[in-house]
């Protein structure tokens, strides 16, 4: 759904539909290598994670935007199960320029974020990737991907049969790769020369052995020192161990899974710090979800539906 009134009205309300037409996969890697180029550098402004508890709700906002540009935010719920999420934006004048709501907007900016950090730091030729997990962010990890490197084949495990199957079928009809579901995680990692770990798993899920040279690893889901989907020894065989906001991991509650220094994904991107050095380097990518990129990406979504309406207009 695309709700939309005249320029003194509402502005644009989208729904997760709304993004799953109208965000691709080369618009939102585009923005996320923007935000975080820009969050390395300091021109985008994203404060700590801010809170506010409603009785036994707590509301979670991360805000984030430029001084004379784009600012807004994303708020999101601890109703049971997910609630929708929302993020909001206005112009630099103060207008509201468009709220999205649901969850694909989410998902899909952290799938960019891992789609920039491959790009950064994956073998040019990197064309086979196995997929460990078959649940959204997963699957948004791929979707991305797509714009970032020459993927042609995924191979895909999850323990449960039906779902990486499906997720195979999806991978063919949607993506246009050749896409495996395979029995084990083993079987999946083998000379891949990317590896996705989108789990919700707190023991690892692969060994740091399986790995081969010039790998390149994203891992996406837990990453304490208690809980963990990828083994602290992957870490420390890496070339380089990036991150989108090395102060979000910092700031976690628990300690980090690895003691391994972090370096800013914005810096490798920006040119400013080394990522791979040869081809036979692995590379390790942590997710934490850069606060604003969200609002970025937002952003670039809204353009789009603009650019569509001014069509229309002048048709």
């Amino acid at each position: 759904m695309i709700a939309t009134g005249s320029s003194a009205e509402l502005p644009p309300l989208l729904d997760d539909d709304a993004v799953r037409r109208l965000l691709t996969p080369s618009i939102a890697l585009e923005a996320a290598s923007r935000a975080l180029v820009d969050a390395y550098r300091g021109d985008l402004h994203a404060p700590p994670r801010m809170h506010a508890s409603i009785g036994e709700v707590l509301l979670s906002f991360t805000a984030g935007g430029y001084e004379h540009d784009i600012v807004g935010f994303r708020v999101y719920g601890t109703w049971a199960p997910e609630s929708d999420q929302a993020v909001i934006c206005w112009d630099r004048r103060g207008r509201l320029r468009g709220i999205v709501v649901g969850f694909e907007l989410g998902a899909r900016r952290t799938g960019a974020l891992g789609a920039a950090a491959a790009s950064a730091l994956a073998r040019a030729d990197a064309d086979v990737v196995a997929v460990i997990g078959s649940g959204t962010q997963a699957w948004t990890q791929l979707w991305a991907l797509r714009a970032a490197t020459p993927a042609t084949q995924v191979r895909v495990f999850s323990p449960t049969q039906r779902h990486r199957e499906e997720f195979a079928r999806r991978a063919i009809a949607e993506l246009g790769v050749e896409g495996r579901a395979v029995s084990s995680a083993e079987a999946a990692v083998a000379d891949a020369a990317i590896v996705i770990l989108a789990t919700r798993s707190e023991q690892p899920v692969i060994e740091a052995e399986w790995i081969a040279a010039g790998t390149h690893v994203a891992t996406i889901g837990p990453k304490t020192a208690s809980a963990h989907e990828t083994p602290p020894a992957l870490a420390e065989r890496a070339s380089v161990v990036v991150s989108d906001s090395p102060a979000q991991a910092q700031a976690y509650e628990e300690r980090f899974f690895t003691d391994r220094s972090l370096t800013h994904l914005g810096a490798v991107l920006a040119g400013e710090a080394a990522g791979r050095r040869t081809a036979a380097d692995v590379t390790l990518y942590c997710s934490t979800g850069v606060a604003g990129s969200e609002v970025v990406i937002a952003d670039a979504l809204l353009r789009r539906v603009d650019a569509a309406k001014s069509y229309d207009d002048d048709r």
